[in-house]
C-alpha cells in the first residue's frame, strides 16, 4: 500500500526546527506513518522495533509512505521522496490487528 503525504511548512512542530534550514522532525514523520497504518489497515501500532532515518525531508516536500504486511502482527514501512529513501523500519501491530 502507498499513501501520499506532505508536512505543511506552517506546522507548529517546525517552529525552531531549524531556523533558516528547516527539516521535518523524525517523530513527526513517524506520526504520519502511524496515521497511514490506521487509515489503510485499520490497525493500531503497539511497538516500533526498528526505525532508521536515511535522508532529510524538508517541509512542503511530497513524500510517499509504503506499507507492507509482514509475518504475524508486523508491518514494514518505507518513506520515500521520489526515489530517495527518507526512513524505513518495522512496526508491531496490536493483537486484534494481527487476527
Amino acid at each position: 500500500m502507498r499513501v501520499r503525504d506532505f508536512v505543511d511548512p506552517a506546522h507548529p512542530a517546525l517552529a525552531g526546527h531549524f531556523p533558516g534550514n528547516p527539516i521535518v522532525p523524525g517523530v513527526l514523520l513517524l506520526g504520519r506513518v502511524l496515521r497511514a497504518v490506521g487509515a489503510t489497515l485499520g490497525a493500531a501500532v503497539n511497538a516500533i522495533p526498528t526505525a532508521r532515518f536515511h535522508a532529510v525531508l524538508r517541509p512542503g516536500e511530497a513524500f510517499d509512505i509504503e506499507l507492507e504486511r509482514g509475518a504475524g502482527a508486523t508491518v514494514k514501512f518505507r518513506v520515500l521522496r521520489a526515489e530517495t529513501l527518507i526512513a524505513a523500519g518495522a512496526l508491531g501491530l496490536s493483537a486484534a490487528a494481527a487476527a
